[in-house]
């Protein structure tokens, strides 16, 4: 969450700023800000809401100047409000910030015993009076800089600019994502390429504790020691004209429907599609002999991870352990040396899976990311690199990330089998051949999209949702349940289906919607025992499944949807698309901001 923007050099900063600003709305935020320097004197602009109000504030009351600071905020400290929206002003310096700031209430009290004044709740406040001070005490605005964040603890994207210096920005990177972006006469900064896309292709990305002094016509950057130091300049593959929503209502509705295609393209750096057959990559080699594996992930990019232990364990006979990564980050993990730690991120950027990574480089063990951005901290750090190839994914709750995250799970399963030798190369190519038929199948489901928007018609009311699943579609549950709250705000879990005797049942009353993941495998009769007590109960079932898992449901209070007949291996990605669906129509209906 949060976008940062930066611009210098450019006669339109403000218009560029609320641009690039827009561009970060699937970040999420309830508050938006930028301020730019003029002859000098820092002028600001901050709205409670949309960028839209931020913009209708702005012809009320413009401001020019050709540096300028751009954010959009996700409250962390204080409620959402116009006071504690960024940027944050102290005498001579005004900051944007993304991340947190642990210490600060220490570094609030130390400072307000100094006399400054905070006129906000937010963290973010404590280094805008931190730089203040130290250039109180004729440090350089660099010199400042880096000697007031040696006192800082926590995370940090910083864009920073000074009164009575023009041509002059810095910026900083602790634990955040932050990238200066090269123009010809003009530079940016932004919280990651999507934001800098249409205004260059060419990108610097700062490593951990980089500090860099920006100017129209050059940069340079300092490690956090304020030592000089090089950084590479990288040219995006992301291009302006990807990013658009292409006649579709809502970003989240494109990416759903760009499955089949993400899918396909997936596929092919794992499988030679024609022959159907394993391309196995020259990094596979180098972990052939792993004999244990830790994945850490979040959200979205967990539910992925805990498809691919099944997977792993089931085909590759690999011990396999699944943790969110911010509880896995402070366990004691107990000799690495053997294992392979895999993280999954959709950004690349994911503090606390980054978190993870680096610690198993410290401790010197293999690593693989699996990943959404080439250019990103994870790919850059990560021994090897698996690329889902989704392309850039706007809306807020992730779907084709999800699905080729799935895929390359699926390829890297396939990998580990044919290493050590679980299954014979017959059974591999067929395993093959059915992720080969992904997204022909996910096309057929999509064409279906009418009967989604009509269960989405008889939940958008409930105030409750259930969803259940055995074995790989247990995962599937979870992330039904997590889009569905993540963008209609109805309230939802997910559960393994045996389970829901220990406990959940007890949530489920009359009317109360359960949708039951349940393709016809070995474990459809279970589920539908348990399907049967919660009918007991009164609970609205929508029962999710192939033609032969129907067959065995015969009640008419049941609403049955029809999906095509498929391989157990490639089932949670199929049965994935309906509960993206069905998220998605009841948050339209609901009218809540999809994206």
């Amino acid at each position: 969450m949060c976008g940062i923007i930066g611009v210098i050099g450019h006669n339109k900063v403000s218009s560029l700023l609320i641009e690039g600003l827009k561009r970060l709305e699937y970040r999420g935020y309830d508050s938006a800000g930028i301020a730019t320097l003029l002859n000098g004197k820092i002028d600001r602009r901050r709205s409670l809401g949309k960028i839209e109000n931020l913009k209708r504030l702005l012809k009320k009351s413009p401001i020019k100047g050709n540096v300028g600071i751009g954010h959009t905020r996700w409250a962390t400290h204080g409620i959402p409000s116009k006071t504690n929206a960024h940027p944050h002003s102290s005498g001579d310096v005004a900051v944007v910030h993304n991340g947190i700031i642990e210490n600060y209430d220490e570094l609030r009290k130390k400072l307000e015993k100094k006399k400054f004044i905070f006129e906000s709740d937010t963290d973010t406040e404590v280094i805008a009076h931190l730089i203040s001070y130290y250039l109180k005490k004729n440090l350089s605005p660099l010199k400042a800089t880096i000697t007031a964040l040696k006192k800082v603890e926590g995370a940090f994207a910083l864009g920073i600019i000074f009164s009575g210096i023009n041509n002059y920005l810095i910026c900083a990177k602790r634990g955040s994502p932050l990238a200066i972006g090269k123009g010809k006469n003009c530079n940016y900064i932004g919280s990651d390429s999507i934001a800098l896309a249409p205004l260059t292709q060419k990108l610097c990305y700062l490593n951990e504790g980089d500090i860099a002094e920006i100017t129209s016509k050059d940069f340079r950057v300092y490690n956090q020691n304020g030592k000089r130091v090089k950084r590479s300049i990288t040219t995006t593959s992301l291009a302006k004209n990807k990013i658009k929503m292409g006649g579709y209502n809502h970003f989240m509705e494109k990416e759903i429907f760009e499955q089949p295609a993400v899918i396909g393209d997936a596929l092919k750096y794992f499988i030679d599609t024609k022959k159907k057959k394993l391309l196995i990559p020259s990094f596979a080699k180098k972990i052939k002999k792993i004999k244990e594996i830790y994945i850490a992930a979040c959200g979205t990019s967990y539910h992925a991870s805990l498809i691919g232990k099944y997977w792993l364990e089931k085909y590759a006979n690999i011990k396999t352990e699944v943790d969110i990564a911010s509880e896995f980050r402070y366990r004691n993990i107990i000799n690495i040396k053997n294992s392979l730690g895999i993280f999954l991120s959709q950004s690349g950027e994911t503090a606390d899976t980054l978190a993870v990574l680096r610690y198993f480089n410290q401790q010197k063990g293999k690593t693989l990311g699996i990943i959404n951005s080439a250019e990103s901290s994870i790919a850059r750090e990560s021994n090897n690199v698996m690329e889902t190839h989704a392309g850039p994914e706007i809306g807020v709750a992730s779907t084709k990330a999800f699905t080729t995250q799935l895929v390359a799970l699926g390829a890297l399963t396939l990998f580990m089998a044919n290493f050590n030798k679980t299954m014979g190369r017959n059974e591999i190519n067929k395993l093959s051949n059915a992720l080969v038929e992904a997204p022909g199948q996910i096309s057929k489901i999509l064409k279906m999209d009418n009967i989604f928007h009509k269960i989405a018609t008889n939940i958008k009311n409930a105030k409750n949702v259930l969803y259940i699943g055995r074995g790989t579609n247990y995962p599937v549950a979870l992330e039904g349940a997590l889009k569905l709250k993540e963008i209609s705000y109805i309230h939802a879990e997910g559960y393994p289906a045996g389970e829901i005797k220990h406990g959940p049942i007890a949530l489920v009353e009359k009317g109360v919607p359960v949708i039951v993941i349940a393709p016809s495998d070995q474990l459809i009769d279970k589920t539908i025992s348990n399907v049967e007590e919660l009918l007991s109960r009164g609970a609205k079932i929508i029962f999710i499944s192939d033609k032969k898992g129907i067959k065995k449901i015969n009640n008419k209070k049941i609403t049955t949807i029809c999906l095509p007949e498929s391989h157990e291996i490639i089932s949670p990605i199929l049965y994935s698309i309906p509960v993206q669906l069905i998220a998605y129509h009841t948050a339209v209906l609901k009218g809540t901001d999809v994206d």
